[in-house]
């Protein structure tokens, strides 16, 4: 399936996490843009996606709005309409 064109992602991550790296890594492989936001540096924004995520840690990834915590690869791939 195509992925779509107007997709907006937002991958939030910190420098230190390794699964943040394979998540970028695998949107790159896939050619998917993504937007970057380190929340590491940002305490407001942090709290602001616990709250959105329910979740503590990272990579949390906005894809057209809806929050996905960690690397599922698997929702990832249904909400891109990409093969997993």
């Amino acid at each position: 399936m195509e992925k779509k064109s107007q997709d907006r992602i937002i991958v939030f991550t910190t420098s230190l996490c390794p699964y943040c790296v394979t998540l970028k890594q695998f949107l790159k492989e896939n050619n998917i843009q993504f937007e970057e936001i380190d929340v590491s540096q940002d305490e407001k924004l942090k709290e602001e996606i616990i709250k959105k995520s329910g979740q503590m840690g990272v990579p949390v990834v906005e894809i057209n709005g809806e929050m996905v915590a960690g690397f599922d690869k698997k929702r990832i791939c249904q909400l891109l309409n990409i093969k997993e």
